[in-house]
């Protein structure tokens, strides 16, 4: 059993983007972004405990950082990790309520 604590710092936030969308509209699948050394285990039982929920996958992807220039002057954006969560069927999440 993770602690509480651990588990609310997990989660940072949900990721809204068209790909995720998609996901979500076809797969039932939900994208958070998520702490870079949270796993998969950590990530489920937070969302389980979040949002009341029950989870049957969880995929977890890390995001490169890209080069970035405004100007002279270069740098790269932060990489961070997120996190793909299947649902069981008929379950949702709502976001706005969370």
């Amino acid at each position: 059993m993770i602690k509480q604590e651990r588990l609310l710092k997990i989660i940072l936030s949900p990721h809204l983007s068209e790909k995720a969308a998609i996901a979500k509209d076809k797969a039932n699948q939900y994208v958070f972004k998520v702490a870079k050394d949270a796993t998969k285990p950590e990530v489920k039982e937070a969302i389980e405990m979040l949002f009341s929920t029950s989870v049957d996958a969880v995929r977890i992807v890390n995001v490169k950082s890209k080069p970035k220039r405004f100007g002279s002057i270069q740098g790269k954006s932060k990489s961070w990790k997120k996190a793909y969560v299947k649902l069981a069927a008929g379950q949702k999440i709502e976001y706005a309520t969370a």
